[in-house]
């Protein structure tokens, strides 16, 4: 039997990062089985998505694999982002030109 869970757009961590991108996953699994996690899911009100992609990301982590969500903005690589500085104040400043 075959099975698909599409990936939505979901909190991760708690923190609310949202993954505006999407993918599908496939996977083969004994009918049995499928139907034991699906019930299982529904007792703990998760889909089976939920459950999968909690599943990823903690493998993920386990194993020290990094990764920026599909659809969010990497951290910026100017130190003078990092620290918090405005743009007003990464910029030189205009020369006055003489009248």
């Amino acid at each position: 039997m075959r099975i698909s869970f599409a990936v939505d757009a979901h909190c991760i961590n708690m923190s609310c990062t949202v993954e505006l991108k999407t993918a599908r996953l496939t996977l083969l699994v004994d009918p049995a089985k499928k139907a034991a996690f699906e019930r299982l899911c529904a007792q703990q009100d998760l889909t089976p998505s939920q459950v999968v992609r909690q599943l990823i990301r903690e493998y993920l982590a386990q194993h020290g694999v990094t990764y920026v969500p599909s659809g969010t903005k990497p951290a910026p690589r100017d130190p003078a982002l990092r620290a918090g500085k405005g743009a007003a104040q990464r910029r030189k400043p205009k020369r006055r030109s003489k009248s």
